[in-house]
């Protein structure tokens, strides 16, 4: 790679051309470039090689470049690149509706519709439940992340660095405490803070829907307890909201199921998708049941670039791989021997104050051993030994504490098990 001086690409030089091109907003954690990447690997522009735990955010269960998937895009691209849907449709849309449609939990008609990102497929879920219903109010969770834009940002459920400087909100969007027994807050004060909701601020007759991460994402990857879950579908049936699950950072195999849903035995009323969904390529989806679908009127969903045949064709192959290659089943797999691994590293860091997840959405929380509070510091001090010895990894938590693991799940064996390694070295270190 060459700069535009046509000198040979430094980290160092195209760090200084990033603060003075791009806006300080958009934050960056890795100090280095990328050039190019394959699987679970990726190479930065002086050659270093580093194992990928980001997986560009959980976008990444099959891998950097699959061999599947960049041939259905090749593919794809001798055919056509672009004609937005609503103008001139195509097959491979409807069947990959059609496919998600039977993958999707429940056995209920149902109807999908494309777009371009979580948070998009987010705002399209809020239209959707409200155009269904009648009704404005929409209830989220504490902690919860729904997306970076207005409506996203209002259901997400994080103030640092998703909302500062950024209000007024979209109005009847509220929020409630997401129970964990780690900080303190049960099933119990969850649901009275549902009815205290329907008592002081809103009739329930006014509520759409309650969107719920079934694990959350940025906020920790606590997974939502059983009883909550059926709490919340007698409370929807009860008034006649929807429930809906944002899966953008759960779907397509990462909990150890294709979508986190089929851990409980609640079924949503509507899924939302991204992510994972077309291994990089940018697509999101919202499915749900066919009536709450058909709400909007024609013309009212959409977009330019939504459902773009590219990355329609990468989520065929998508789905392809992780049922060819059986990653739900190694998903479990990986995530059994990480747990074990962090099990054994608490014996000897005390500050990891707790080991959670399902299948491959895995954290590790650290608590200062003195003050008992969540430690961020901790966090970093482990994310930098870490990076030094070329593993990528990724905080999260309200309170920024907690260390997420999101390899893809078609990382070489000898690769993982470097990977754990280095891991125990850093954890050592820290």
């Amino acid at each position: 790679m060459k700069t535009q001086e046509n000198k040979p690409a430094s980290n160092q030089n195209l760090h200084e051309r990033r603060l003075a091109a791009t806006p300080r907003g958009i934050g960056v954690m890795a100090n280095f470039f990328i050039d190019r990447a394959l699987n679970s690997e990726v190479w930065d522009v002086e050659g270093k090689r580093y194992i990928d735990f980001a997986g560009g955010i959980a976008v990444l269960n099959t891998g950097h470049r699959h061999p599947k998937m960049i041939a259905a895009i090749e593919a794809q691209l001798k055919r056509f690149t672009h004609t937005c849907y609503q103008v001139l449709p195509y097959e491979s849309y409807v069947t990959l509706a059609e496919r998600i449609n039977q993958l999707t939990p429940g056995a209920h008609a149902k109807k999908t519709a494309f777009f371009s990102s979580g948070a998009e497929a987010a705002e399209n879920a809020v239209k959707i439940a409200r155009a269904s219903t009648g009704r404005p109010g929409i209830i989220a969770f504490s902690g919860a992340f729904h997306g970076r834009t207005m409506m996203a940002c209002a259901l997400t459920g994080k103030v640092v660095p998703y909302k500062v400087g950024f209000g007024p909100f979209p109005s009847d969007v509220y929020h409630i405490p997401f129970p964990i027994d780690l900080h303190g807050v049960t099933v119990e004060d969850s649901i009275n803070a549902l009815h205290t909701l329907f008592k002081a601020d809103i009739d329930p007759k006014r509520v759409a829907a309650i969107m719920i991460e079934p694990v959350q994402g940025e906020g920790g990857f606590y997974a939502a307890p059983p009883a909550l879950m059926t709490a919340l579908r007698k409370e929807c049936v009860e008034h006649g909201i929807l429930l809906v699950f944002d899966e953008v950072q759960t779907g397509f195999g990462r909990t150890g199921k294709l979508f986190a849903a089929e851990h409980y035995d609640v079924i949503p009323d509507v899924i939302v998708m991204a992510k994972s969904l077309a291994g990089g390529m940018t697509l999101s989806a919202v499915c749900g049941k066919a009536e709450v679908m058909d709400g909007p009127a024609p013309g009212g969903l959409g977009g330019t670039y939504a459902g773009n045949p590219l990355a329609i064709a990468a989520a065929h192959a998508v789905i392809d791989i992780i049922e060819e290659e059986q990653l739900v089943a190694r998903a479990n797999y990986l995530g059994e021997k990480l747990k074990v691994r962090l099990t054994k590293a608490q014996a000897t860091v005390p500050s990891i104050k707790d080991i959670r997840g399902l299948g491959s959405m895995i954290a590790a929380e650290f608590f200062d051993i003195v003050t008992n509070q969540p430690s961020i510091e901790a966090v970093k001090r482990v994310q930098q030994a870490a990076l030094e010895e070329g593993l990528i990894l990724l905080s999260c938590g309200v309170y920024g504490n907690a260390i997420r693991f999101l390899y893809p799940l078609t990382i070489q064996d000898e690769v993982f098990d470097e990977a754990l390694d280095i891991l125990d070295r850093a954890l050592a270190k820290a």
